[in-house]
């Protein structure tokens, strides 16, 4: 008896159908959507833990066929088996490259980086710690598929869970709308009619023989991911084609064996991580709770908004608590800021999904450059924004760089505004955090820091140190020192962090140090005289571009002095003009939103001519506290306070022209972005300036702002 006809005879086919009917809603919202491709009939057929070759795909999925219906998924259901241990043997064995019994860290840790994302020696570490029972450092046949099959039931339960939320929420809504009679149809119910339709078909077992040939993407799990990954087309991808995020790093490095297991024995096999399955039950549980993980403050907030007036509830700045920034003693504004608390990170952010990016601060001219970001959100979603500086990023006085993060509206809300939401929240280690709820489109993700502690060099002295030299052969190469500039170099441009630098990447920092794009004759160039693996260059690659622009310029090193100092380095070599930060976002409710680099330039100008300024300066006025200068009366201050610093803006109402003398030398542990507490501002009519950005010079200690302000 073939294995189709046995797993028929044996299971209820009330619950076959269940089953089914959970897989196909942890991908549609109703069963009436047809599967409009290949692509997604691979996906539904792995919610239920079979894993088609791409001939069996075919089979059901010829030229001729549009689309198909959910009666069609069931019935391919019904003749297609769940991945065996069989079936995992043969993908065992394929890995198991010398054929000990044994999967080892060097053979899992080959095939994870022969496709897709790269991932380091400790990842791949990690993922055998996690099911390695004996502590051997390898994966016999047992932990081998526990790694692959362990979450199999708990991801069906999930589905299950998912569909009767579906089948709960449809019911509601046919109660609001009072259309009740004859509507109301249990999960058990609809499975029986499908059921009664299923036994008036003829059923047709087809019992070719093709389980020795297991696709790419099919040895996924028993349960397969819920909505997992689709097959890209490039393996290893620059921020402008995806954004990484925590899942999609573990679902990119799935062990594509395709090309691996051909020049093995010509058949084909895919592993997916025990990460992976992880992410079916992360997902279903995702979708399960997103009514009901809304916190009650966060409904609260909701009170009072007018029905349809926003989409999604936003977590309002001002709802945030902060101490009271400044009150009013003789002349003088003060306010006491404590020492920085625990940043409140959402509880269940595993379960997120997480897209991340490298980028940096540069100081040139006095202007702060950056790397600034598109972030598109197909879905409504909440999210949680961090960024942080990198390690060893530290500022004029040694101390960590601060970063915060604004998140503008690609183009202006009803009331005009941009901004969404910013960081104000931090951890003892300078973490800076914000979460709120989007709706579905695009924003603008800008860096920012306040410049207390990343400033523009004042001068250079010193010895200039050595980038080249000559061997014995009289040729020239970089130095030691250089060589471990540029390594870092490297490292900071990475910015998808995958070892590798892209086209893209390559292009920003050519941009960076030339001002200049990479032209197509250019990047042929490079690859005619290094080697690219993947079409990306690689760290050893990059070190030999330098030599090689060594070697051409015959020992001159203008041209790489340029670099270093675009890459805000000093002639000591020491970093002091660039400071490089991780950005990490979370999705709660989208698992395909995208992070993608667009610039590392000056601050554009935004929709109505508003500048980058005038945007914070506006939010600052909104959540800041009011004073009115003395003698002016259409002439305020506000301060602004949060954990990490505070900002002084000064907003002209009037239609004259003023001059304002402010006095913050009486302030208590503070250093500010200008090089002395006491300044004379211009402020034109109807305009706003950013006074003072100022916070703790030591962040063990309190500190207290302290401004006086006096007309000229």
């Amino acid at each position: 008896m073939s294995r189709r006809s046995s797993r028929s005879s044996t299971m209820d086919q009330g619950e076959f159908i269940l089953e089914c009917k959970a897989a196909y809603l942890s991908m549609f919202d109703s069963i009436k959507e047809k599967i409009e491709s290949q692509d997604s009939l691979l996906e539904a057929l792995q919610q239920t833990g079979r894993n088609p070759s791409v001939k069996i795909l075919k089979k059901y999925w010829t030229n001729d066929t549009d689309e198909l219906s959910f009666d069609d998924f069931v019935d391919i259901c019904k003749k297609e088996p769940v991945t065996t241990s069989d079936d995992l043997m043969k993908a065992f064995r394929k890995i198991d490259i010398n054929g000990d019994g044994y999967i080892s860290l060097e053979e899992l840790h080959k095939i994870l980086t022969s496709k897709g994302e790269k991932k380091s020696k400790s990842e791949v570490k990690k993922m055998i710690d996690e099911v390695d029972e004996n502590k051997d450092g390898r994966l016999d046949y047992k932990e081998f598929c526990q790694m692959v099959m362990s979450t199999t039931e708990e991801s069906k339960k999930m589905q299950r869970k998912m569909m009767e939320r579906k089948e709960k929420k449809k019911r509601q809504d046919i109660e609001r709308r009072g259309d009740i009679s004859g509507s109301q149809v249990s999960v058990r119910s609809a499975a029986s009619s499908v059921k009664k339709k299923e036994a008036n078909k003829e059923n047709k077992d087809d019992d070719d023989d093709d389980d020795d040939e297991i696709d790419e993407e099919c040895v996924t799990a028993r349960s397969g991911s819920a909505r997992s990954e689709r097959p890209k087309p490039s393996p290893r991808k620059s921020m402008s084609e995806t954004t990484t995020s925590q899942a999609q790093d573990v679902s990119h490095s799935r062990t594509s064996l395709r090309e691996k297991t051909e020049d093995v024995s010509g058949s084909r096999t895919s592993l997916q991580s025990k990460d992976d399955v992880l992410l079916t039950s992360r997902r279903s549980s995702r979708s399960q709770n997103k009514d009901s993980s809304r916190s009650k403050k966060e409904k609260d907030r909701e009170v009072g908004t007018p029905a349809g007036s926003r989409k999604s509830s936003l977590l309002s700045i001002d709802d945030l608590p902060r101490p009271s920034p400044r009150v009013k003693k003789d002349k003088s504004r003060q306010g006491s800021v404590s020492r920085a608390h625990k940043l409140d990170e959402p509880k269940n952010l595993r379960e997120w999904t997480h897209t991340k990016s490298k980028g940096s601060f540069f100081m040139e001219d006095g202007s702060l450059i950056c790397h600034q970001y598109d972030f598109n959100l197909p879905d409504d979603s909440k999210i949680w924004i961090t960024i942080q500086p990198q390690k060893g990023s530290r500022g004029m006085d040694s101390s960590p760089v601060d970063t915060s993060v604004f998140i503008l509206r690609d183009r202006p809300d009803e009331d005009g505004n941009l901004l969404v939401a910013f960081t104000e929240h931090r951890d003892s280690r300078g973490k800076y955090g914000v979460s709120c709820d989007l709706s579905a489109g695009k924003y603008y993700i800008m860096p920012y820091t306040t410049g207390c502690r990343f400033k523009s060099r004042k001068s250079e002295s010193g010895k200039e140190a050595k980038l080249v030299s000559q061997d014995k052969g009289g040729k020239y190469v970089i130095t030691k020192s250089f060589r471990k500039v540029l390594e870092d170099i490297f490292d900071y441009s990475d910015l998808d962090g995958n070892g590798f630098m892209s086209r893209k990447e390559f292009n920003l920092f050519n941009i960076r140090t030339s001002g200049e794009e990479v032209a197509d004759e250019e990047w042929q160039v490079v690859e005619d005289r290094i080697d690219l693996e993947d079409g990306e260059i690689t760290k050893a690659g990059f070190l030999q571009l330098n030599e090689l622009e060594a070697e051409d310029s015959e020992g001159d090193t203008e041209d790489l002095w340029t670099t270093l100092v675009s890459m805000g380095y000093n002639k000591q070599l020491v970093m002091d003009q660039a400071c490089p930060f991780q950005l990490d976002v979370y999705t709660e409710d989208c698992d395909d939103a995208e992070l993608d680099v667009v610039r590392v330039d000056s601050y554009p100008t935004y929709p109505g001519d508003l500048s980058f300024d005038d945007i914070i300066s506006k939010s600052f006025i909104k959540h800041g506290e009011i004073s009115r200068v003395k003698g002016m009366k259409d002439l305020c201050m506000y301060t602004y306070t949060n954990e990490g610093w505070a900002t002084l803006v000064l907003d002209n109402k009037s239609h004259t022209r003023v001059r304002v003398e402010l006095d913050c030398s009486r302030s208590e542990n503070v250093t500010s972005n200008h090089d002395s507490l006491q300044r004379t501002l211009r402020v034109d009519p109807g305009s706003t300036v950013i006074a003072y950005h100022l916070m703790p010079e030591d962040d063990d200690r309190d500190w207290q702002v302290k401004c006086t302000e006096t007309i000229r």
